[in-house]
């Protein structure tokens, strides 16, 4: 079985006061898929995806990558086949320079400095960030931020990647930097956003979530076309579905 499999079996998840914020969720992603995880705040995206790289443990169930279950013992390895890339970019970017950045990880992997020179500068050329090397990460902007977070994580080779809310926050031209970026990877991607005009540009199967359980598994354009399950999960049609008059009225234009 590949490696790039990704799978939770009937995963729960309580927080230290008990509030439970997963429920029985199983899934399988397989190699290659670009999964998009869609649902109101508090629907339990964020959560689940920090079980797919061990960042949170969960309460009952398992999550295994290929044939590897995620427990304390193979937390490292998965952290090495699984990169993450936070919802808040300035949660992974501490280091003086964009370049001491993105090396952090593979130095910690013990590669030698010609190879972690080599992945830092092929990591920052795969997102257009190459020029901000010398760069320090509070000088950049929100979507040069997230490119250089997303570098972070390519540096390490990982299999699959996982993002939280990747264009949160980012202008529109940034925005289309990224989808065109993500659409550009081969990894097998899991990506939880509200954002569902890029699940569409991206993403060839949706998962909605709602209040800690999987309620509809399909194609996003089957899905999104769901009115009634859209509603009682909480969610809007994509915007490039919306009729422009809908905004009109909204907006009072």
């Amino acid at each position: 079985m590949s490696h790039h499999i990704v799978e939770a079996r009937d995963l729960s998840y309580a927080y230290p006061d008990g509030t439970p914020a997963l429920r029985g969720v199983s899934c399988r992603i397989l190699h290659g898929e670009s999964v998009g995880i869609v649902g109101a705040n508090g629907a339990g995206k964020s959560t689940l995806l920090l079980h797919f790289n061990g960042l949170l443990m969960p309460s009952a169930g398992e999550v295994r990558i290929g044939e590897l279950p995620v427990t304390a013992a193979t937390r490292a390895h998965i952290h090495r086949t699984v990169g993450f890339v936070f919802q808040d970019a300035d949660d992974q970017l501490f280091m003086p320079t964009v370049r001491d950045d993105v090396a952090f990880g593979p130095l910690n992997m013990g590669l030698s400095p010609d190879e972690v020179s080599e992945r830092v500068q092929a990591a920052l050329e795969t997102v257009g960030a190459a020029h901000l090397a010398a760069r320090a990460p509070y000088r950049l902007s929100g979507g040069e931020k997230r490119a250089v977070a997303i570098a972070g994580v390519l540096a390490m080779s990982p299999s699959i990647l996982v993002l939280d809310e990747p264009s949160a926050g980012l202008d529109p031209a940034a925005r289309r930097r990224l989808i065109g970026l993500l659409r550009s990877f081969t990894h097998t991607k899991l990506i939880a956003t509200h954002d569902l005009d890029l699940v569409l540009d991206v993403c060839g199967r949706v998962l909605v979530m709602h209040e800690g359980a999987v309620q509809a598994d399909g194609a996003p354009e089957e899905i999104f076309r769901n009115a009634e399950l859209l509603q009682r999960c909480h969610l809007e049609p994509p915007l490039s579905w919306q009729p422009r008059e809908r905004w009109g009225q909204v907006f009072n234009l």
